[in-house]
């Protein structure tokens, strides 16, 4: 039998649904037969890090909410199988009815080397914060107290955040981890 071309393809899920798309998506791989149709199924994720009781923690987001990535020949029933699992909504890139549309191999690339990168260099975040912004203090002695923030330290991870304390402005130095957004 000769090789079968697998391509990659955007499955779109319900956001927050992606983990049950793939658990699904596996058993409806062994139940059917089809590991020489369907290749990977990939949820690009990364790694966060929380403080939670004091603690930090690091927890997987995905990095591409709402969206499965999907290897697969897309042959016979194979769309139609991928199309009927729950929390699917179809394929990304098709019009009504129309045949879904493979990734450039240079996005699947782009996307499988970032996922890479985030797991190796889970210790480096990205600046989430930017000057002027209003954040709360989740650790330490202010914790609960609002403030906004007056300089940010990239090198030491650290937040210079304005704070008002009876009455009176005070600046304090916290880490990336003791603030987080205001919503």
């Amino acid at each position: 039998m000769e090789e079968i071309k697998k391509r990659w393809y955007v499955v779109r899920a319900i956001s927050g649904k992606e983990k049950k798309v793939k658990e699904y998506l596996d058993v409806e791989i062994s139940r059917l037969n089809l590991q020489d149709y369907i290749g990977q199924v990939l949820i690009p994720t990364e790694k966060v890090f929380q403080i939670r009781n004091g603690k930090k923690v690091s927890k997987e987001k995905a990095y591409l909410p709402g969206y499965v990535l999907v290897e697969a020949a897309l042959v016979g029933e194979v769309p139609h199988v991928i199309k009927s699992i729950p929390n699917v909504i179809g394929f990304l890139g098709t019009e009504k009815g129309g045949e879904p549309s493979p990734m450039r191999l240079s996005e699947v690339n782009r996307i499988l080397g970032k996922v890479d990168e985030l797991s190796e260099t889970e210790e480096e975040m990205k600046i989430p914060f930017v000057v002027g912004e209003s954040v709360k203090v989740i650790d330490g002695p202010f914790n609960n107290f609002s403030g906004i923030i007056d300089e940010i330290n990239e090198e030491k991870k650290k937040l210079k955040v304005m704070v008002k304390i009876f009455g009176r402005k005070n600046l304090l130095e916290l880490s990336y981890m003791q603030v987080e957004k205001e919503i």
